[in-house]
């Protein structure tokens, strides 16, 4: 049976935006938060129909733009994951997240036992809303600390401080979600091994459930990004990265938090995230809000438009006879669509696989997409394993990424050959 799918939702707004941050984020108040959310529960609206399968066959709904590429939601299943993110979601109150999530269950169809995720700013988590939160039925919270180091929070442009984000944890544990989780950004410029795991050391002595640690990455267009270009800002070097990130996974390994991912660690297989998991392998899910991306669990992929304003216009100038005879005619929220070929997809499933400590499951893939890379990539596979980067102890259709092979797993997935598959 296919998985079952994930809601994403994507909510724009942040009380500042940090330098470091790419995201389709804004700064608004009120009565500009309040219409977003009107957008929103439109967007529910329209995908309702499309999604329950209202007058065709369940799950061959169809939406179809004026250059042929088309959307269908192919799954019959219910939603079994609800993701709250952006942005920063917490930054809703209460009633207005609660009036979101009654819209999402009322319209589409959520599984009684869905993970239910919200993003939240420690500052956001006062005891009072740690418990409306919970009896809007969240089962898990990520807070976005980033670090407990009183110069990196300064430097991360975060509103917080060591003391607040400790007290935010502990109340969120006190809270009993079914997942606490937190996110670290490590290599920061000039940081040492010293601070670095000092910082890790004060998080783990919190007991969080799940920990995300992310390196720094300097992107084009945001307030790092220029200082970089003016060769304000020098960003640590590979070396010191690789460094870094060994010892990320050493040390949260020694404590009881297995890596699944790349990034991502959990104590347990309970506190892995479901929803995320449907990223990795191509599973579907539906992204609602600005900028959020879907793709359909077969071949097809569509994003929203990124600016709020684009977004809404696009909402609003849907005709009456709905969101499906509005693609590609200039009047959708949805700015693009991409049709993914059998070798896209390979790419990609290997892009990602390689990136989970499951690694990639060669057998699957080619009864997936009919594509046999073992076969064309013999050697590569030989040679990766006797280098130290995928285990010698799997099945040979199976790669299973070395802690050496996670560190460099991008770079491991583009030198795969399928040309010839």
């Amino acid at each position: 049976m296919p998985a079952s799918p994930g809601l994403y939702v994507h909510v724009p707004f942040c009380d500042r935006v940090c330098p470091y941050c790419d995201f389709a984020v804004q700064t608004g108040g009120p009565l500009r938060r309040r219409a977003f959310v009107r957008s929103l529960l439109r967007e529910i609206e329209l995908w309702s129909g499309l999604v329950r399968g209202e007058g065709r066959a369940a799950g061959s709904q169809s939406t179809r733009g004026g250059d042929g590429s088309s959307i269908a939601w192919r799954s019959e299943q219910p939603f079994d994951t609800v993701y709250l993110g952006g942005g920063t979601p917490s930054s809703l109150p209460p009633e207005v997240l609660g009036e979101i999530l009654a819209a999402l269950r009322r319209l589409l169809p959520i599984a009684a036992e869905a993970e239910v995720t919200l993003e939240a700013n420690p500052e956001d988590a006062s005891v009072a809303n740690l418990e409306a939160w919970k009896d809007l039925g969240v089962t898990g919270l990520s807070l976005g600390i980033q670090s407990f180091d009183a110069e990196g929070l300064q430097f991360l442009g975060r509103a917080h401080t060591p003391e607040s984000a400790g007290a935010a944890l502990m109340a969120a544990r006190g809270a009993s979600f079914k997942t606490v989780s937190i996110d670290l950004i490590f290599a920061l410029p000039g940081e040492s091994a010293e601070r670095w795991g000092a910082d890790l050391e004060h998080a783990i002595g919190f007991g969080p459930d799940h920990i995300s640690c992310y390196e720094l990455t300097v992107h084009e267009g945001t307030r790092f990004g220029r200082l970089k270009e003016r060769g304000d800002l020098e960003e640590a070097s590979e070396d010191d990265r690789a460094g870094l990130f060994f010892l990320t996974h050493r040390l949260l390994a020694d404590n009881g938090y297995q890596a699944y991912e790349v990034s991502n660690f959990a104590r347990g297989p309970a506190h892995r995230s479901r929803h995320n998991r449907k990223y990795w392998d191509h599973s579907a899910y539906l992204g609602l809000g600005p900028s959020a991306h879907s793709f359909d669990g077969v071949a097809t992929r569509w994003w929203n438009e990124r600016r709020l304003p684009a977004w809404e216009s696009g909402l609003k100038s849907v005709p009456d006879s709905g969101l499906e005879l509005a693609l590609g005619s200039g009047r959708s929220p949805i700015a693009g669509v991409e049709a993914l070929d059998p070798a896209d997809l390979v790419l990609e499933s290997l892009a990602l696989g390689l990136r989970t400590t499951a690694g990639v499951d060669l057998d699957a893939l080619r009864a997936r997409h009919g594509i046999d890379v073992a076969r064309s990539n013999v050697e590569l596979i030989e040679r990766l394993r006797c280098d130290g980067f995928l285990t010698d102890t799997e099945p040979s259709s199976s790669m299973v990424p070395t802690l050496r092979g996670l560190a460099v797993a991008d770079a491991i997935a583009r030198s795969f050959d399928i040309t010839a598959c």
